[in-house]
C-alpha cells in the first residue's frame, strides 16, 4: 500500500503546492479532488494544466487518484448536486459529462481510478427507481471508462442512497463489471457498518481499487484527525497486508484546509509509526 493525501485538505493551496507539500513529507499517493482551482474539467486551460501537474508527479514519482466530491463545482447553490439520482434527465447528463472528463483527466495522468459516489436518494423517486437511474449512469460511466482503461471505485457514503457495502452490492446485481469496483473508507466503515473493518476489508478482498483513511465514530459522519475517533487502525492496516493490497491509502481531512501542513505531518508520523510498531513498514510504504 501507498499512503498518501487528499488535496481536498488543502483548499487553501495551489495544486502544484498541495503536490509539492504532499512529496516532501514522504507520501506516495495524492488523491486529487478536481475542482474550481484544481484541473477544473471545464477549464480552456485544462490540457496545459494536466501536463504540468503529470510532470509533477513524474518527478515525484507519486500516484494518483481523480476524485470527484466537488461540493459546489457543478452548482453554486447545492452541495455535490447534480448527481447520477438528480430528478431530472438534463441534470443527471450534467453529472455523467462531470465524470466521463474526470475519466479523461485520469486517464492523462496514467491514475489509479476515479472515486464517484451516488448522491443523495431525492424524495420524489422510489427505491427501485433510484437504483435504475444510478445503474444506468454507471452502465454508461463503464463503458467510456473501459474505452480508456480507467477503473472506477464507486464509494459508499454516509447520507447517501449508497451508504452500505450491502447496498453496493444490490448495485453490482445490476452492473458489474472489472473496471467497476470499490473506494472503501475507513472511517464510514466504522460510522456505519456492522462488524469490524477488518472483516470488511476481507469479504471485499480484489474489488478494492482505493482507500480512504481517517478517524471517526460510530453514527457520527465526521472526518476526524487519528486519536479523535474511536477507530483502532493496527488491525485495519494488517488486513490490508494480508489480503495483499498495493493501491492508495489516502487520508481524507477536507476540513482541516486551514492547518494543512501541521494535520498532514502528524497523519503521516501516526500512520507510518504504528505501521512501523506493527513490522510492516516496507520501502513501498516508507521512505
Amino acid at each position: 500500500m501507498k499512503l498518501g493525501y487528499n488535496t481536498n485538505g488543502l483548499a487553501s493551496h495551489r495544486l502544484e503546492d498541495a503536490i509539492e507539500l504532499i512529496a516532501e513529507i514522504g507520501y506516495q499517493s495524492v488523491a486529487i479532488t478536481v475542482d474550481h482551482h484544481a484541473l477544473d474539467p471545464f477549464s480552456t486551460q485544462l490540457a496545459r494544466e494536466i501536463e504540468k501537474i503529470r510532470a509533477l508527479l513524474d518527478r515525484h514519482r507519486l500516484i494518483s487518484v481523480v476524485e470527484t466530491g466537488a461540493r459546489f463545482l457543478l452548482n453554486p447553490r447545492h452541495k455535490h448536486e447534480p448527481t447520477l439520482l438528480s430528478p431530472d434527465d438534463d441534470q443527471r447528463k450534467i453529472r455523467i459529462d462531470f465524470l466521463k472528463r474526470c475519466v479523461d483527466i485520469a486517464a492523462e495522468l496514467q491514475a489509479e481510478a476515479v472515486s464517484f459516489f451516488s448522491g443523495i436518494q431525492h424524495a420524489q423517486i422510489a427505491r427501485e427507481q433510484g437504483f435504475q437511474r444510478l445503474a444506468d449512469g454507471c452502465r454508461e460511466l463503464i463503458a467510456h471508462a473501459e474505452r480508456k482503461n480507467v477503473k472506477l471505485a464507486f464509494e459508499p457514503e454516509p447520507g447517501m442512497f449508497i451508504e452500505t457495502f450491502g447496498q453496493f452490492a444490490q448495485l453490482l446485481e445490476r452492473i458489474d463489471a472489472p473496471h467497476f469496483g470499490l473506494t472503501v473508507d475507513i472511517g464510514h466503515v466504522h460510522c456505519v457498518e456492522e462488524g469490524s473493518i477488518a472483516g470488511h476489508l476481507r469479504s471485499w478482498t480484489g474489488r478494492i481499487f482505493n482507500v480512504h483513511i481517517e478517524d471517526m465514530c460510530r453514527g457520527v459522519h465526521e472526518h476526524l484527525r487519528f486519536g479523535e475517533g474511536e477507530i483502532d487502525f493496527a488491525p485495519v492496516l494488517a488486513a490490508l497486508d494480508e489480503i495483499g493490497y498495493t493501491g492508495p491509502v489516502n487520508v481524507e481531512l477536507s476540513r482541516h484546509s486551514h492547518m494543512a501542513p501541521e494535520v498532514m505531518r502528524e497523519s503521516f508520523d501516526f500512520l507510518s509509526n504504528l505501521r512501523g510498531q506493527s513490522g510492516g513498514e516496507s520501502a513501498e510504504f516508507l521512505k
